[in-house]
Parts: structure tokens; sequence; C-alpha cells
């Protein structure tokens, strides 16, 4: 079992910029890709960001290509989001995901893939 905690969501105005962490427990002797998914009010769940087991691989979605980087330190269990030019688009909760069984150079996006999720943390982006 793998427990994952999100933190750093809170209200920031447009163009701010925020860090997201999550930090895994539990059996985290193997490696996993990380994710990023988030969800707005009344909306489904959206891909955000993912990287590779290896850290070698990330992808993106389109609507965050640029300003969004995801990246991990392994040896800490925690991966980030740090996301910068914040639109109130962005606004919804994030939720990171670790994905055990895929290849250690892939980074996937579907949300399927994924084993563990956390509980989210709220981003509100609002003047």
């Amino acid at each position: 079992q793998v427990y994952l905690r999100e933190s750093g969501g809170r209200l920031v105005q447009p163009g701010d910029s925020l860090r997201l962490s999550c930090t895994a427990s539990g059996r985290t002797d193997s490696g996993y890709a990380m994710g990023w998914f988030r969800q707005a009010p009344g909306k489904g769940r959206e891909f955000v960001a993912s990287i590779s087991w290896t850290e070698k691989t990330t992808e993106y979605a389109d609507s965050v290509k640029g300003r969004f980087t995801i990246y991990k330190e392994n040896d800490k269990n925690t991966g980030y989001l740090q996301m910068t030019s914040l639109k109130p688009e962005d606004t919804g909760f994030y939720f990171c995901a670790a994905a055990y069984h895929v290849s250690s150079a892939w980074a996937p996006s579907n949300g399927g893939t994924f084993d563990y999720w956390g509980q989210g943390s709220l981003v509100t982006v609002s003047s």
C-alpha cells in the first residue's frame, strides 16, 4: 500500500506562481511514475502532467505546457508541480497519483494507469 499526500494548494491571484508537493509513504521501495490531475468544480478529472520513474520523460497537457513543470526527488519520495502564470481556469482540486507497474521510461497520462491517488489539494486562482 502506498499513501500519497498533496500539499501547497491555496488561493492565489492570476499570474502568480505556486508549487504543489506530493509525498509518498508506505511501500515506496519500488520506482514509480508520478502524475498530476485536476478537477474543476462541476467538471471531470483531467490530466495535467506526469513524469517517469527515471525522471527522464515528462508529459504535459497542452493547456499547461510552458507554464507548469513536474519533477521528483526520489530520495525524498516527493514529487512537485511547479505552476507559473496561473489563470482562473487552473482552479480546481489537484491530485497526485503513482503508477508502479509501468515501464521505467514511461510517463503515463491516462488516469486508469495509476495505482494510487492522493486526496487532493485545492488551488483557487482568482482576483
